[in-house]
C-alpha cells in the first residue's frame, strides 16, 4: 500500500517551505559533496577521481562490458563516460575496443594494472564506511530509501519534461 504524498501543511507552514534547512535536494547535495571530498582523499593515492573510481568499481565487477551497458549501470550519458575512459585508458587502467560481433558496440575490459587496482582499493570501502558513523543497518536503510527515492523521481518527469500534479 503506497501512502499519499505529502502536502504542505503535513511538511511545514507555507512560510517555511522555501526555507533552505528544508529542502531534501540541499541535504542529499551537502551530503554528495561531504562524501565527495572524503573520496578524494582516499582516491588520491590511487590516482582516481570518484568518477573513474565508479567505472573501476564496475569493471571489477563484470571485467568486460560494452560502453553503452557501462554508461547505464552508472547513469552516465557517452558524452560523459568517454573522456573518463579515455583517462583511464592513459593511465593504461582500461582498454576500449570495438565488438568482433557488433562494429558499432566498444567493449571496455580492465587491463592487468586495472585488475591489480582492485587489491589497493579494497580497503576505501570500508574507511567510507567508518567516516559516515553509520551501523550496517543503518547505511542499508538509507541505500534503500535513496534508491526508493531515486525511482520516484525517475517516474516524476513527464516526456515534455513537466512534474506531474
Amino acid at each position: 500500500m503506497t501512502k499519499p504524498p505529502i502536502t504542505p501543511s503535513e511538511h511545514a507552514p507555507r512560510e517555511d517551505l522555501l526555507r533552505l534547512d528544508r529542502q531534501l535536494c540541499f541535504s542529499l547535495n551537502a551530503a554528495s559533496r561531504a562524501f565527495g571530498a572524503v573520496y578524494r582523499t582516499l582516491l588520491k593515492d590511487l590516482g582516481l577521481t570518484y568518477p573513474q573510481y565508479l567505472v573501476m568499481m564496475v569493471l571489477w565487477e563484470h571485467t568486460e562490458l560494452p560502453v553503452k551497458r557501462l554508461g547505464e549501470l552508472l547513469r552516465l550519458d557517452s558524452g560523459t563516460l568517454s573522456p573518463l575512459l579515455k583517462r583511464l585508458e592513459a593511465a593504461g587502467l582500461v582498454h576500449r575496443e570495438r565488438s568482433a560481433q557488433d562494429e558499432r558496440s566498444v567493449l571496455v575490459r580492465l587491463t592487468p594494472a586495472g585488475t591489480a587496482l582492485r587489491e589497493e582499493a579494497a580497503l576505501v570501502p570500508v574507511r567510507i564506511a567508518t567516516a559516515t558513523g553509520f551501523t550496517a543497518q543503518e547505511a542499508g536503510e538509507l541505500r534503500a530509501l535513496l534508491e526508493k527515492l531515486t525511482l520516484a523521481l525517475d517516474g516524476a518527469a513527464f516526456d515534455d519534461g513537466s512534474l506531474c500534479d
